[in-house]
């Protein structure tokens, strides 16, 4: 089976940048969703403990189960237990859902403040503050998403205007219903580095710490070093004739004589399949044919090749971001420290 490696300098690296512009590691609050963006749970976990990170975001109650051990504090997005990680924050996206968590649960509330997608309206905070309290639960904090912080709009400040009203508001009516004071956060990868002067409890940060995060070049930041590359083995070697055609439905036909090889990487193992006759590897190794549920062919002879070191890069060739192109990595790949 093709490996990935997760190169640790390059995660240390990026992780500086970040603490630099944060201000504090204290501060960062590692977004581990999605097998951390396709880079294998617990080892960016354990990368993360190392490194001195003590807060993280996943999606689910058994992600938050399986990194527990690594931080103080965890923030779940869309799930619900009936026995609560102790260390976890479960996120209140919905106004009738709140009865759903259970009694004592430490909860965090989020606000929909022009994303439109999850989160309480901003005129439901006492109704939601108030339901909070009849059920028992433990506010926290009070938290927003960005939808436009990476594109060069007006739409991030207009989204931070309305969250320092929900902020202002939310104090006052903590002190009301008796919560203790809350933590407050909205800054994605892209919005903190939108931010001249970062001043919230902490910014949930993901792509930016896998070193692939991309913004218009107005509000660029350089430095960040992708962490994560993708290795294939050669299963098999043939010389073929100009004109004769490569893999299911003859897609690609030879332009000449050469010998194209069979990797252990194909679609099965998450190679987007759009990339059929329209990938080149970093070293210029062309794929040909479409790419199979477990393999795919390249003019190449080596024994091992590199398919993708930036996933910003391979992202280009499928017309995608490279978010989809990281979680679409099936986590039974072998996944190397290097």
């Amino acid at each position: 089976m093709a490996y990935i490696t997760l190169n640790k300098n390059n995660f240390f690296h990026n992780l500086d940048i970040i603490a630099k512009h944060s201000k504090a590691k204290d501060k960062i609050a590692l977004v581990l969703k999605d097998n951390a963006y396709g880079h294998g749970l617990e080892l960016m976990a354990s990368l993360a403990k190392e490194y001195g990170i003590t807060k993280a975001v996943v999606r689910s109650h058994k992600e938050a189960l399986t990194v527990e051990r690594f931080f103080d504090y965890i923030l779940v997005l869309a799930d619900f237990a009936d026995s609560p990680c102790d260390k976890a924050r479960y996120t209140i996206n919905d106004l009738r859902a709140i009865h759903k968590f259970a009694h004592g649960t430490k909860v965090e509330l989020k606000v929909d403040t022009g994303m439109h997608r999850n989160g309480i309206a901003m005129g439901e905070l006492r109704e939601a503050f108030g339901a909070i309290k009849e059920q028992g639960l433990v506010l926290e904090g009070v938290f927003t998403h960005h939808r436009s912080a990476d594109e060069l709009t007006g739409e991030w400040f207009w989204q931070n205007e309305n969250f320092k009203n929900v902020h202002l508001q939310a104090v006052i009516l903590a002190q009301e219903f008796g919560f203790d004071p809350l933590r407050f956060h909205s800054c994605n990868s892209a919005a903190l580095f939108r931010a001249s002067d970062f001043s919230e409890d902490m910014a949930r940060v993901g792509i930016a710490a896998y070193g692939c995060m991309e913004l218009p070049q107005a509000i660029n930041v350089e430095g960040f070093k992708p962490v994560l590359s993708v290795y294939a083995n050669k299963i098999s070697s043939r010389e073929l004739l100009k004109g004769q055609c490569v893999g299911y439905g003859a897609t690609h036909e030879l332009e000449q004589d050469c010998t194209v090889s069979n990797y252990n990487f194909g679609y099965g193992e998450g190679f987007l399949r759009v990339c059929s006759n329209n990938f080149v590897t970093p070293h210029a190794k062309q794929l040909v044919g479409r790419i199979s549920m477990d393999n795919s062919s390249f003019l190449a002879q080596e024994d091992e090749i590199l398919i993708f070191d930036d996933a910003t890069q391979a992202a280009k060739f499928a017309k995608t971001i490279a978010y989809e192109v990281l979680t679409s990595l099936k986590a039974d790949m072998v996944r190397k420290i290097v």
